[in-house]
């Protein structure tokens, strides 16, 4: 059953032993709370927000909950509230100024007051599940964590801290390796979201329940270099379009297969420059599968149909042939048809367009 108990915590106690390590992380409460721990993004509180909460302490209003996650050891982490914190920590530790005074220019009365104001945390344990169900539910205020934050705080260790030591940092190793050809950012947990998509087939918090007592996250870093490894060979040529593709599905379908990667490369280019081709960043999909769906293809216009329609004197040509009437249909019970193909060279125009009836239309095309 899910814990939450409400408690008040004076800034000095959360500011006891503070302390900011680049590879460890922040602590402080006297070194049990982890501030920012290793699975949470890089301070991003701008000076004027930052501000504003020493301002709000001062002037003795309320500040807004936090949410701390209590660990098995009694240790602590931040669940929500970590820019609120690190920002009254960096002040009382004189790491920056407040309308040019820092808080040894306080008087001792103005620091103690500062140092006596009441944060209220709500502690929260419970088995996994509890924990990220609650984490979605109360992730309403401040610098709102992204899904796979809320993921990393349910199942943390050893093999999380590894994957964050690749995946998540500025400047990170798969970041270097595959920034051109995933969006998202590192701190953000996009770029780690994204590999976990990939190898878990999109069920990342199976795969992260799976692995979190794992040593290490080497399976994840080894699958995801093996993406884009595959991707960098087989596409020779890049375009930004790459940043959009779902790689790891790609991956899985096609890597043991042999391609004649300068016949891709002309097939794609053709396909670039191809007018009614409206999603180019399916024309990988398509190269590989041969679907159309990936291409949403440009559709005829309202205009065109109905240019079409009364040529046709609103008949089938299909239906024609078995003796219906001008005007048999009206025009919302037929549809639009690329006389030849698309795929066979066909293009949007009227000249390649003819009024089917709904019956005929799904037969030509199921040919």
């Amino acid at each position: 059953m899910m814990k939450i108990e409400l408690h008040e915590i004076t800034v000095a106690e959360i500011a006891k032993n503070y302390t900011d390590n680049a590879e460890e992380g922040v602590v402080g409460y006297g070194g049990t709370l982890n501030i920012r721990p290793k699975y949470q993004r890089e301070f991003i509180y701008d000076e004027a927000k930052r501000n504003a909460v020493i301002d709000t302490i001062v002037k003795n209003f309320p500040l807004n909950v936090m949410y701390w996650v209590k660990n098995e050891d009694g240790s602590f982490e931040v669940l929500d509230g970590q820019q609120r914190t690190v920002s009254f920590c960096q002040y009382v530790n004189g790491d920056f100024s407040v309308a040019g005074r820092a808080f040894h220019n306080l008087t001792k009365t103005e620091q103690q007051q500062i140092l006596d104001y009441k944060v209220l945390v709500y502690f929260c344990e419970g088995n996994d599940k509890e924990k990220l169900d609650w984490f979605r539910i109360i992730n309403i205020a401040g610098e709102k964590l992204t899904e796979q934050e809320l993921r990393n705080a349910t199942y943390t260790g050893e093999w999380l801290t590894h994957a964050k030591s690749i995946f998540s940092k500025t400047g990170c190793a798969a970041y270097r390796l595959a920034g051109n050809y995933v969006n998202g950012s590192p701190i953000r947990q996009e770029l780690l979201q994204t590999a976990l998509a990939w190898i878990s087939k999109g069920h990342i918090e199976d795969y992260m329940s799976k692995h979190q007592h794992d040593p290490n996250a080497n399976e994840l870093w080894f699958y995801f270099r093996n993406v884009i490894e595959w991707v960098k060979m087989t596409f020779v040529n890049y375009r930004r379009e790459m940043k959009t593709v779902n790689w790891g599905e790609l991956y899985d379908n096609f890597h043991l297969e042999t391609f004649d990667t300068a016949y891709l490369e002309r097939k794609i280019a053709a396909l670039m420059e191809d007018d009614d081709v409206t999603n180019k960043k399916g024309v990988y999909h398509y190269v590989m599968t041969g679907a159309e769906k990936y291409l949403n293809i440009r559709a005829f216009t309202e205009s065109q149909k109905r240019q079409a329609y009364e040529r046709q004197d609103g008949i089938c040509p299909y239906c024609k042939k078995e003796g219906r009437t001008k005007f048999a249909y009206l025009l919302d019970e037929m549809e639009a048809d690329h006389i030849t193909p698309w795929r066979l060279g066909g293009k949007t125009v009227t000249d390649n367009l003819q009024m089917l009836c709904k019956e005929h239309n799904r037969q030509k095309s199921g040919k």
